[in-house]
């Protein structure tokens, strides 16, 4: 009875969830719309979405992110601009297929999410200038005193491929490009700091990021701007490329499929991917893994459509390739790294929505309701602010305590240790090594029985504090990682929580409930909550149940994980077996991270059975 009594409820409260989010698309801010909004941000703010029962939890994080859809989306493209280069030429077959650089994702504007363009906002763009207090506190001294890793603090609910995943993710959605090191931030160094040795420079020089490009020069009183060099869609721009030349790199040009030697992506292409900075063994084990994935696709694409051309092949199993990848970070990796019961079923409703993904199996989409039918195939919809990634998103994935130290390598047969790697050892010209050494069945085997690293504080790893740029000289990735939130206009901690309409911490002993991490902050900030940095701030706060990163994390991405699908044609309007074929939706719908990984490395099918997350510790047979 109980049980029953739980589903009626959910079903009266999605019901009551679809009506005002109905009347919230439509643009009719009515009664019904802004009570709705308003009663569950007074819960969130009273009791905690994570404190209350599941059905009503997921209607609070459904209210909070119409209100972050209403308040906290801001279009950056206001400011002066220069003239856009022009577009490529595209064939009318376009209309149906991803291009190169991300143009023409919105027939009707088709510069928008287009590499080259510019990140958006997720605050009031007034409070988005550079910090006036750049170098304070020193952000060398932020890192040493609060960020260093002591000791390794593991994430044991996950395995460590949720780490090279997510690297993989931001290779797709977003770059700054390479930083300005002809007029570096500089901070001073004190005595007592051990920095030092040949590429360490005193004081430590930081590249500054680049100037955008698309602004009109003078001054215009417009807060500073800045163009993501990838393109802003969920499009696998980590495996094809964000423009034309590198698409062209990585094509075979027959049959639609990727260039790869023995199921190896080739040495030039290697050489180019290894050469970016922050390459690393992680990353590269999944783009040769989704090329794999493409090309197996392609098979299967020719065998339904035997007179497809080349480019047909490819561009479709282009869709599929990118809306497997979207719905294995919505549904499996996601819920792995913020495993609390009420995110996990409603990162499974953004895909499936409150149906469920048998009733979509049997039935398809019951309504166009993203609440009720999930995100996918729903209609599009910018909420009034054109797409874009936004410099607030990059900021709170700024997760690098996710990288352990020590890789430990393993044959995938019998669980031997193979050899030990320190991080260095496995990032750009060493990856070669690794992967001349090492059958990449061992290497996911490797990652998935080891942990990452917990995201708090004292947890950064060591060796991304001693990171060696393309250039040859090192640099504290800590701190620097301080000083770009800092460059980037967002705001500091409880700033940002307030612009969020969450309350700020009032305290030191409020942000965190480790009082050794409140002691280290006052001292650090000079005992100014205010100038706490977010990142920090991120680290050290209290999270919910089962949550590898912090609640306040959370709220930008209950607002920008649904819009990366929902601002998409690709992921909604054109989310049919039309544009996708039948055989690319069944694709879509029957794989996950285990069954691709399965595919490809069938010796691992002893070790990760088809219903495994794989992005939870896999089953070790060395234990």
């Amino acid at each position: 009875m109980g049980r029953l009594l739980g589903k009626r409820c959910l079903a009266v409260l999605g019901l009551l969830g679809a009506a005002s989010f109905m009347a919230y698309r439509s643009r009719k801010f009515s009664v019904l719309s802004d009570a709705f909004i308003q009663t569950m941000h007074a819960l969130d703010e009273s009791i905690g979405w994570d404190r209350l029962p599941l059905p009503l939890g997921i209607l609070v994080i459904v209210g909070d992110r119409m209100l972050l859809r209403q308040r906290n989306l801001y279009d950056t493209g206001k400011a002066p601009s220069t003239p856009p280069p022009p577009l490529e030429i595209v064939d009318p077959y376009h209309v149906t297929a991803r291009t190169s650089d991300g143009s023409f994702n919105d027939l009707g504007y088709p510069h928008m999410g287009r590499a080259g363009t510019r990140f958006g906002r997720n605050v009031p763009l007034e409070n988005t200038y550079r910090d006036p207090a750049m170098l304070t506190p020193n952000p060398r001294v932020v890192s040493r005193e609060l960020l260093t890793r002591d000791e390794f603090q593991p994430a044991t609910t996950l395995s460590l491929l949720a780490a090279n995943w997510l690297q993989f993710m931001v290779r797709d959605w977003l770059s700054h490009g390479k930083g300005n090191i002809s007029n570096p931030w500089q901070l001073e160094l004190a005595e007592s700091d051990s920095w030092g040795g040949e590429g360490h420079e005193r004081p430590m020089r930081i590249p500054r990021t680049m100037q955008d490009p698309t602004r009109l020069p003078g001054e215009d009183g417009f807060p500073p701007t800045y163009v993501n060099t990838e393109t802003h869609w969920w499009d696998g721009s980590q495996i094809y490329g964000s423009t034309k030349q590198a698409q062209d790199l990585v094509r075979a040009h027959q049959d639609g499929k990727l260039r790869l030697n023995n199921g190896m992506i080739p040495p030039d292409v290697l050489a180019v991917i290894t050469s970016e900075p922050g390459s690393w063994i992680g990353v590269v084990m999944l783009q040769t893994l989704f090329a794999l994935e493409h090309n197996a696709i392609c098979e299967q694409l020719r065998a339904e459509y035997p007179s497809w051309s080349d480019d047909d092949l490819f561009d479709h199993a282009r869709l599929v390739n990118s809306a497997l990848l979207a719905k294995i970070h919505t549904v499996e990796w996601t819920p792995a790294i913020i495993a609390h019961p009420t995110t996990r079923v409603g990162m499974r409703g953004n895909w499936w929505g409150l149906q469920g993904e048998q009733l979509y199996r049997w039935f398809g989409r019951l309504t166009d309701s993203e609440v009720l039918s999930g995100i996918p195939g729903s209609p599009t919809n910018h909420h009034r602010t054109p797409f874009a990634i936004t410099e607030e998103f990059v900021a709170v994935y700024r997760m690098h305590p996710l990288i352990p130290d020590t890789f430990v390598f393993r044959a995938a047969t019998t669980g031997e240790i193979l050899e030990e790697r320190q991080f260095p050892e496995v990032t750009d010209r060493h990856v070669l090594d690794i992967l001349g050494r090492a059958p990449l069945a061992d290497l996911f085997y490797s990652f998935g029985v080891a942990h990452p690293g917990a995201v708090t504080l004292h947890n950064y790893p060591r060796g991304l504090q001693e990171f060696r740029r393309p250039d040859g000289k090192y640099v504290d990735l800590a701190a620097t990682d301080i000083l770009r939130i800092r460059e980037l206009g967002v705001p500091r901690y409880n700033q940002f929580r307030r612009l969020l309409h969450l309350r700020p911490a009032a305290s030191f002993d409020t942000l965190t409930d480790n009082p050794a991490w409140a002691e280290e902050l006052r001292r650090v900030y000079n005992d100014d909550i205010e100038q706490v940095d977010l990142m920090p701030g991120l680290f050290a706060e209290r999270r919910p149940q089962g949550f590898g990163f912090s609640d306040t994390a959370f709220r930008i991405f209950i607002l920008m994980a649904s819009r990366r699908l929902k601002s998409d044609r690709f992921f909604t309007n054109d989310y049919t077996p039309t544009v996708y074929t039948q055989a690319g939706m069944d694709w879509i719908n029957d794989n996950t991270m285990s069954t691709v990984l399965r595919r490809h490395f069938p010796s691992l099918t002893s070790i990760l059975p088809e219903e495994h997350n794989a992005f939870t510790p896999w089953r070790s047979l060395s234990s």
